[in-house]
């Protein structure tokens, strides 16, 4: 059962939304991460159980939604308010929630806000926002190897340097960050393709950028997050070959969930598109 895109306009802004449309399947919201579009989730999707509705949303500034240039839109509350107002365009009540990457800590964010609406919770190679002793670890790992790993992330702080170094080069810079299983075609040619279009949107350079950039004004909100729990019941799928997201991520997880299972996959950061068959058996099994 494929995924059909339509553009949504809320008051917040315009969004390109996949939608597998089967109006009596229970829903299942799906968020991306950087530098991918909802269309990360196609080959999970075909896997997933036909009974299930996926819904998934391009995020503000990537894919083919809408490209605002002011940081504070960017905050992941926000981000998380704008797929608020999707699904209640969609008149979606109680769904599934599954969030990659940025994708998940925007959907944190989002079962922070309507909680008694989120029935089930899958988050995939992204920190927990209140895994305060994992965050530790974390950094002790990290010192370690002086930080190397997130060069990414500084380099899109700096006031100016993406827009002006990643324009043009937009399939260079894209495809870097699926390494060896890009070009070998673990990920299908035709993902990377797809983030390579959107990249050469106007102004993506500044708008992704803006994920990043915004963590400064993320920090306070998420240092008011500590001790919070998520109560719905919520399963973490790991890509156990990631250089980011590193073993001391999921650590402690039991201390932020009322109820959290953990599955490893032999993949790294995009492990949903490395290995979705095994993705979506995980997820079908958790959802039953």
């Amino acid at each position: 059962m494929t995924m059909k895109t339509k553009k949504i306009t809320v008051a917040r802004g315009t969004f390109n939304v996949r939608d597998r449309e089967n109006a009596d399947g229970f829903p299942v919201v799906m968020l991306h991460g950087w530098p991918e579009s909802s269309y990360c989730w196609e080959g999970v999707a075909s896997d997933l159980d036909p009974n299930l509705r996926v819904i998934a949303p391009d995020l503000r500034g990537l894919g083919d939604s809408e490209r605002t240039l002011d940081v504070k839109a960017y905050q992941k509350a926000e981000l998380a308010k704008d797929v608020i107002e999707i699904i209640d365009a969609l008149k979606i009540q109680d769904f599934f929630l599954v969030g990659h990457d940025w994708g998940g800590i925007v959907a944190q964010e989002l079962a922070f806000l309507i909680p008694d609406r989120v029935k089930k919770f899958v988050i995939l190679n992204i920190p927990i926002l209140t895994n305060i002793k994992g965050a530790e670890e974390v950094t002790k790992a990290m010192i370690a190897i002086r930080y190397i790993p997130y060069w990414y992330q500084y380099f899109q702080m700096m006031p100016g340097l993406p827009e002006a170094m990643i324009k043009g080069k937009e399939r260079e810079w894209v495809s870097f960050f699926f390494g060896k299983k890009g070009q070998d075609g673990t990920i299908p040619r035709e993902a990377i393709d797809e983030y390579v279009r959107c990249y050469s949107i106007d102004n993506t350079p500044a708008t992704a950028a803006s994920y990043y950039r915004s963590m400064a004004l993320d920090a306070p909100h998420w240092a008011g997050l500590a001790g919070k729990r998520f109560p719905m019941p919520s399963l973490y799928i790991y890509g156990n070959e990631d250089s980011v997201i590193i073993p001391a991520n999921i650590m402690h997880l039991e201390d932020c969930f009322d109820s959290i299972k953990i599955e490893q996959v032999k993949a790294a950061h995009f492990l949903q598109e490395e290995k979705p068959r095994e993705v979506a058996e995980l997820m079908n099994r958790f959802f039953k």
